[in-house]
């Protein structure tokens, strides 16, 4: 979270660029010199002297107290994030949605507002509906329609919350415009950056004020712990967010925090070579007769392409989605359903961000718990599956997904 200004940082040359940061950003080495990054497997650390202890729990000195709201570990990957998203500041959570909890329970109460689009993750959908029960309302609108968003707005409105791009259609919000219409209210700019994470986009340089992350995905990049944060300004951080981790605990794990950590070394190589795989992968979907719309921000025919080029650093990123051509909803299921049960390299799950290619039938996972009419809302068709391309040979992944194709 970088509440510790006192604890030192690993000495690095003024202006050193993200390349650099993914690497190097952190904390300095301890006494032993390691040149990787230590894993601190420790949930309290030890003090001289009472007085001192009493000091540090009092915020009166800084230093490692307890690791639900600080450790050296998890302190080294929040330094980095916020680094390479260009913030003053990050806090580590246990998860992408415990970073949305995190983010309402520090800004909101009841009576306040939130203008959600209706595009976003389906578990994000349900967990910003849960909290009318604590007297937080969310409307939610079209994700790319500025206007619908302007028009959402009332005067207890205090958040909007945009996921760009979206889960699973790759449609792109204007971020800019929105940080318009959120500062003009009043209100903050949340940005889940999920599906391009820095690598491609820096959500804050066009205005949004936070910026959240499911670690899960391309943070991590091989499938392997479960992880979130938030990146923002340090008073941010700070004075809203750190007391509300200190009592509720939605915190990472060192061991977690120690896998993303080494996860965002490669970030950038990994993104833009499973980006480069999608974008063959799409224009070789685009030519199937089979195969009725295929969404991947670096097509031309996608709706908000130029947007995409201009915010997404002119990469589409690794997720591609596609809509097979039925007769009716069962038979689009059924032929859904039969693809993905062809393929032979494809992991089946619902997770992504991984260097193996992913596939699922969102309207049966990822947004599964919604109403058919939230997921028509949505713009999920029980035709729909979304890939997220790994590092495969990208012969491989066609060939995979062309062997469940229909045949008529």
């Amino acid at each position: 979270m970088d509440a510790y200004r006192g604890i030192p940082r690993k000495r690095l040359p003024a202006g050193a660029r993200p390349d650099t940061l993914a690497v190097r950003e952190g904390l300095p080495a301890t006494p032993w010199g390691e040149n990787a990054e230590a894993l601190f497997l420790t949930s309290s650390f030890v003090h001289p002297d009472a007085a001192t202890a009493a000091a540090r729990f009092a915020n009166e000195e800084e230093a490692f107290v307890y690791s639900r709201f600080g450790n050296p570990t998890v302190a080294m990957f929040e330094r980095r994030l916020a680094a390479m998203e260009g913030t003053e500041a990050c806090i580590a959570t246990s998860s992408g949605m415990a970073a949305i909890l995190i983010i309402v329970m520090s800004l909101l109460k009841g009576g306040d507002h939130v203008v959600c689009s209706q595009s976003v993750f389906g578990s994000t959908i349900r967990l910003f509906q849960d909290f009318a029960k604590f007297g937080i309302e969310t409307s939610f609108v079209e994700q790319t329609d500025p206007g619908a968003w302007r028009d959402a707005m009332r005067p207890n409105t205090k958040l909007l919350f945009a996921e760009t791009p979206s889960n699973p259609l790759t449609t792109v919000s204007d971020i800019a415009a929105l940080a318009g219409i959120a500062h003009a209210g009043g209100a903050l700019l949340c940005v889940d950056n999920c599906f391009c994470s820095p690598a491609l986009q820096l959500p804050v340089r066009f205005g949004a004020d936070l910026v959240m992350h499911s670690g899960t995905k391309y943070l991590d990049g091989q499938g392997r712990v479960v992880a979130g944060a938030v990146c923002g300004p340090r008073a941010l951080i700070e004075q809203k967010f750190v007391p509300v981790m200190r009592s509720a605990g939605m915190c990472l794990s060192p061991f977690n925090a120690w896998v993303v950590l080494k996860g965002l070394e490669t970030l950038a190589i990994r993104l833009r070579a499973q980006s480069e795989r999608a974008l063959q992968v799409a224009r070789w979907l685009e030519q199937q007769p089979q195969v009725g719309r295929v969404w991947h921000p670096s097509l031309e025919s996608h709706p908000q392409h130029a947007l995409a080029m201009a915010q997404q650093d002119g990469s589409g990123g690794a997720v591609v989605s596609f809509e097979l051509r039925a007769a009716d909803a069962d038979q689009a299921r059924a032929r859904a359903f039969a693809l993905i049960d062809a393929t032979e390299i494809c992991s089946i799950t619902a997770n992504l961000g991984d260097t193996k290619t992913t596939i699922t039938h969102p309207a049966s996972t990822s947004h599964g718990r919604l109403t058919e009419a939230q997921r028509q809302a949505a713009g999920i068709g029980q035709g729909l599956i979304r890939v997220a391309v790994g590092l495969e040979d990208v012969q491989d992944i066609i060939a995979d997904l062309q062997r469940g194709l229909p045949t008529s």
